[in-house]
């Protein structure tokens, strides 16, 4: 294994990086007070819409032609468009009014506008009325965690507090999927389909595997002297082009992957980590189902799914940490990567929530210097920060639960907590008559 980089430039690099943080720092602070400071202004000339509007005549024309009138002044001070404009006064108005405890904390530097914009993405799923309940467990949820990371639990938070369930819900906008043509320029456009979350998910998934393979094949042939290799596609383009064949021919035009151990192309099939709550899963509930790494999805599609599946798992949990401790798996070394998803979910890099199917288990401790193949000291890292753990001057140690505290190059510590499981079990107690446990 190569060993790790030394820092470069020794103390007067650390010390320049170091006032690079400071500043970072404090212009943060002031980008937040005054994008805040922006909020209130605008929110403030949406009350006086309000007020302008409705004292005397009541018809929605009358208050629309003071918000658009006031909209198009204060467009020529913002240099846009008066719509836009109207737009963000009444965004402001949600933020401000809808959420006042989470720009509270965003004021406070407890959260950052990222999570702000998660909890009213979130939140608006609500009834208006719950709004505040939700926020302030929100809040709490986005303490000490990025805004990607905590988007889909919020999400998740949501769906189970909404008093109509997640699956009727999904059902009614289900019916709304559509394929639509979105013209663009230079002779390009985008094509946009709206699906349910895990179908999506699905496609994607597995273009994204066929796109690998064309470029992983392609990789193996450039190193032929005899071969000069002609396509530099990146994995976007590949993907998009794979797209196209799929769609129009049914079978990829171009399969580098034929004459390969890899296989066809059309072999490769898409792969989805879905996580189903048992009650869920009988049927006694309907709540949503985390779709690992992406967003939640409907409870008949989840039921589907495991339904067709050929293996059944089970995850043991201590009901007194709320963490998993194993599975029921003999095999070990594949049972140790089941218990390690679970327990990930995602990549273990401070932030990152690259989901943990499409990520490399690395030994915290270097397995080359001593380190154990043990579940205290593996976790899942994505590939770009595998990479950083092994080649520059990050450094990390795994403490009990699965904790992960990462250090920098400048020597500040991150603590990384194992995420809540989704799936949580409590002692079951005992009432009269039941049968005696066995």
């Amino acid at each position: 294994m190569t060993e790790p980089m030394e820092t470069p430039g020794g103390e007067s690099y650390l010390a320049t990086v170091a006032g690079i943080v400071a500043d970072v720092e404090d212009v943060g602070r002031r980008i937040a007070a005054g994008q805040i400071a922006e909020l209130r202004v605008l929110a403030a000339a949406g009350r006086l819409a309000d007020a302008q509007g409705a004292p005397r005549n009541a018809r929605v024309q009358v208050h629309d032609m003071v918000l658009r009138s006031i909209s198009a002044e204060v467009a020529g001070v913002m240099r846009l468009t008066d719509r836009a404009v109207q737009r963000r006064i009444g965004e402001a108005r949600t933020i401000i009014e809808g959420f006042p405890a989470a720009v509270a904390a965003w004021e406070s530097g407890r959260i950052v506008r990222g999570h702000v914009k998660a909890i009213v993405d979130a939140g608006l799923n609500l009834p208006g009325g719950m709004w505040a309940e939700f926020e302030a467990i929100a809040i709490e949820r986005c303490d000490g965690e990025t805004p990607n990371r905590v988007r889909g639990e919020l999400e998740i938070l949501a769906h189970r507090m909404h008093p109509r369930s997640f699956a009727e819900r999904h059902e009614e906008a289900s019916a709304g999927r559509c394929v639509r043509l979105m013209p663009g320029r230079d002779g390009m456009s985008d094509l946009i389909a709206t699906l349910p979350t895990v179908i999506a998910e699905g496609i994607h998934d597995r273009l994204t595997q066929q796109a690998r393979a064309v470029i992983d094949t392609r990789g193996e042939r450039s190193a032929d002297s005899d071969v000069v290799a002609t396509d530099a596609r990146s994995t976007d383009q590949v993907r998009a082009d794979v797209f196209a064949d799929l769609l129009l021919a049914g079978t990829p035009a171009l399969d580098d992957t034929r004459d390969t151990t890899a296989g066809p192309l059309g072999a490769i099939r898409a792969r989805v980590q879905v996580l189903v709550p048992a009650a869920t899963l009988t049927g006694a509930d309907d709540g949503p189902c985390d779709l690992a790494g992406r967003s939640p999805i409907d409870p008949a599609t989840a039921r589907v799914l495991a339904g067709a599946t050929g293996i059944w798992e089970r995850l043991f949990h201590d009901p007194t940490t709320d963490v998993t401790v194993a599975t029921d798996s003999y095999r070990v070394p594949s049972g140790m990567r089941r218990f390690l998803q679970a327990r990930d979910q995602h990549c273990r890099f401070p932030g990152c929530r690259v989901a943990a199917i499409r990520c490399e288990v690395d030994h915290t401790h270097d397995h080359a210097l001593g380190g154990k193949t043990e579940l205290s000291n593996l976790a899942h890292l994505c590939q770009r920060h595998h990479s950083m753990k092994q080649f520059t001057a990050w450094r990390v140690r795994q403490l009990q639960g699965g904790v992960l505290e990462w250090t920098s190059p400048l020597g500040r510590t991150y603590r990384e907590d194992a995420p809540t499981p989704a799936v949580a079990f409590t002692p079951a107690t005992a009432q009269p008559g039941d049968p005696a446990p066995f």
